[in-house]
């Protein structure tokens, strides 16, 4: 007997295929709110921008990254929200993205407020919230604003539980 083989995301005859078969993926809140709380990330690039007003570009983003071979669960996300994309991130990883501020705003905020996560991503949540709600309110278009999101988004994904380590790997505070 051999192996079941798993080529590729859209490749026939593998595992992919005779489970979930042709049928769309039907996602329940819970189960969402429990994927994310493991895989996903709510991030705030905060990147240098010379045409900005005050001369930097703040970019919210909601991204939930899977083996190509997942992709499916990726594009369920896309179909239950109604936004953002489904691309290649690096190599054999797929990336579901939000970054439209409208999107964000409309559907994923209001999602994630009205099922709560769980884990320590909570609180990356309602940092994330508050990052694109001083966005809503054009915070974002002066200095002041920017330094403020900053200050906050550097306390996510564990910004404000990092550790400092020596050169051999001690960590020390």
């Amino acid at each position: 007997m051999g192996t079941i083989r798993r080529e590729g995301p859209r490749c026939a005859g593998t595992l992919r295929d005779s489970t979930f078969g042709s049928t769309p993926l039907n996602l329940e809140a819970q189960w969402i709110t429990g994927f994310v709380d493991g895989e996903g990330c709510f991030h705030v690039g905060i990147n240098a921008h010379s045409d900005m007003k005050c001369g930097y570009q703040v970019l919210p983003e909601f991204i939930v990254v899977q083996h190509e071979r997942d992709v499916q669960l990726l594009e369920a996300l896309k179909r239950h929200f109604g936004c953002g994309v489904v691309r290649t991130n690096h190599g054999d990883r797929m990336a579901y993205r939000v970054r439209g501020h409208r999107h964000l705003l409309e559907h994923i905020i209001p999602f994630f407020e009205k099922h709560e996560l769980k884990s320590k991503k909570r609180a990356d949540f309602a940092k994330f919230r508050r990052i694109v709600r001083m966005m809503e309110a054009g915070d974002h278009l002066k200095e002041e604003g920017v330094e403020e999101i900053r200050r906050i988004a550097s306390q996510m994904n564990r910004g404000a539980d990092k550790i400092k380590s020596d050169p051999i790997g001690n960590g020390r505070e």
